[in-house]
C-alpha cells in the first residue's frame, strides 16, 4: 500500500476535533513514506463562512506538510437547520465522489461527522474496486436526534438502515471510542471488523513550556482563577447551562473564558449579557497553534456537553490536548469520557446540566490545593499515553493490514 486517499469535511484551517485528527495523522503517514491524498471541502466551519483566502471554487488543490489537499465546491450554509446542513452535506459527498473519480488510490478513509462523507467513500470503493475504511466519530443519526435537530420517526429509521449497511459494506470500520464498537456489536456489525483508535494530542505543539503570563490581563481578568472552554458554540455542548448556572450559582470568585464560535453563540453572549456577568469574557476563534498560549492561562479546563445518553458515547477531543497542557479538567460529560478522567485521576467530573454539582465541583477543584495538584500531576501520564504519533501509527497499521 502507497496511496492513500482521505475523504473529510473538514480539515485546516478549521480546528475542530475532526479537522486536527486528520491532518495529524496524514502528516504522520507522509514522514513514513506514503502517498496522502485529502479531498475537503473550502474551510467554513462553524461559522459557515468561507474563511479569508480562500474561495468555494469547483476544485482547488494544495499541498500542506507533505499532504496533498484537494478542496471541492460544496452548497455551504450556518451549522444551523437540519434542511441546509443535509444539502451542505449531500453537495459535498456529491462533489467529492466526482473528483475522488480521478485520484489514484490503494485504499480510500472516509470519515464521519459529517456522516455523508461515508456515502462517498463506499461508492468510490466500488467504482476503483479498493477497500474503503470507515471511521467513526459520530453515531448518525442518532447524534442529530441527541440536540434537538431531528426527531425519530421514518426519515431516521431509513437514516440508520443506511448507516448500518454502510458499516456491514466497510472493509474494517475505526471507532474512536469502545462504546462506540458495543454500540455496533449490539447492532449486529461483526466485532472482528471493528478496531478502536481513540484521539490524541500533538505533543510537540502542546508543550507545558509554553507561557504567556501577559495574555491573562490583557484579556481583563483579575487575579481570579480561569476556567476555559476552547472550542465550538454548538447546539450539543450546552454552553447556556453553564451561563445560567455562573448566574444562579453565584460563581463570581472565578472568571470564564470562552473561545471559539459556532451556531449557539449569540445566544450564550446574549444570556451572559442579559444577566450582566462580569466575570465572563467571549474571545473569537484562534489558530490551532494559538490554543496552548491560551491553555497556559487557564487554572481548569472546562468540558460540557449536554445531558444525553447518545453522549455517553464519546471523548472529547479537549481532554488530550487539556492533559497536553497540564490543566485539570472539569467535566460534563457521563459515560466513556468520565471513565477516562476518573481512570487517569486527571480531573473531577459533574452531572450534566446539573447546576449545584457543577458549582460544588468547581469550588472543590478551586479551593482544595491538595487535589488539584494531585490532579494536575496526573495529567502527563493520559497525554503521553495518547500521543498524536502513536495512535496515527496505529491507524497506519490496521491500513496496510487492510489490504
Amino acid at each position: 500500500m502507497n496511496k492513500i486517499l482521505f475523504i473529510t469535511d473538514n480539515f485546516p484551517p478549521e480546528v475542530n476535533a475532526p479537522a486536527t485528527r486528520t491532518y495529524e495523522h496524514a502528516k504522520e503517514w507522509v514522514k513514513l513514506g506514503l502517498d496522502v491524498t485529502i479531498i475537503t471541502c473550502a474551510p467554513n466551519f462553524p461559522q459557515g463562512k468561507v474563511y479569508k483566502g480562500y474561495k468555494n471554487k469547483f476544485r482547488e488543490t494544495e499541498v500542506v506538510d507533505g499532504i496533498k489537499v484537494i478542496r471541492v465546491w460544496s452548497y455551504i450554509t450556518t451549522n444551523a437547520g437540519f434542511v441546509k446542513r443535509t444539502l451542505d452535506y449531500l453537495s459535498f459527498a456529491f462533489m467529492a465522489t466526482l473528483h475522488g473519480l480521478f485520484e489514484k488510490a490503494d485504499i480510500i478513509v472516509a470519515t464521519s461527522p459529517q456522516f455523508f462523507t461515508t456515502w462517498c467513500g463506499y461508492t468510490l470503493s466500488i467504482l476503483k474496486r479498493r477497500p474503503w475504511v470507515f471511521e467513526l466519530r459520530d453515531l448518525w443519526p442518532e447524534s442529530i436526534v441527541s440536540v434537538g435537530a431531528m426527531g425519530k420517526g421514518k426519515l431516521y429509521d431509513f437514516l440508520e438502515r443506511i448507516e448500518l449497511f454502510l458499516y456491514k459494506k466497510a472493509t474494517i470500520v475505526i471507532p474512536n471510542t469502545d462504546a462506540f464498537k458495543e454500540n455496533l456489536i449490539k447492532r449486529a456489525i461483526d466485532p472482528a471488523k471493528i478496531h478502536v483508535i481513540q484521539n490524541g494530542a500533538n505533543l510537540e505543539l502542546f508543550d507545558t513550556s509554553v507561557r504567556c503570563k501577559g495574555l491573562k490581563k490583557d484579556m481583563g481578568f483579575d487575579d481570579r482563577p480561569v476556567v476555559g472552554y476552547i472550542g465550538t458554540h454548538g447546539m450539543a455542548h450546552g454552553l447556556d447551562f453553564i451561563i445560567e448556572s455562573i448566574n444562579s450559582e453565584n460563581l463570581d470568585y472565578a472568571n470564564f473564558l470562552f473561545i471559539g464560535d459556532g451556531a449557539e453563540k449569540e445566544k450564550v453572549m446574549s444570556l451572559a449579557k442579559k444577566y450582566e456577568l462580569k466575570n465572563i469574557v467571549f474571545h473569537d476563534p484562534i489558530p490551532k497553534e494559538e490554543i496552548p498560549k491560551y491553555l497556559s492561562i487557564v487554572d481548569v479546563s472546562l468540558i460540557p456537553l449536554k445531558k444525553s445518553d447518545t453522549f455517553k458515547t464519546v471523548i472529547p477531543s479537549k481532554i488530550y490536548e487539556t492533559c497536553a497542557m497540564n490543566k485539570p479538567i472539569l467535566l460534563g460529560v457521563e459515560g466513556e469520557a468520565k471513565k477516562l478522567i476518573d481512570k487517569y485521576e486527571v480531573g473531577l467530573c459533574f452531572e450534566p446540566e446539573n447546576a449545584d454539582d457543577f458549582a460544588h465541583k468547581l469550588n472543590r477543584l478551586l479551593t482544595n490545593s491538595a487535589l488539584y495538584s494531585k490532579l494536575e500531576k496526573n495529567t502527563a501520564k493520559l497525554a503521553s499515553d495518547f500521543d498524536r504519533k502513536v495512535m496515527a501509527k496505529k491507524m497506519l497499521d490496521l491500513l496496510i493490514k487492510s489490504q
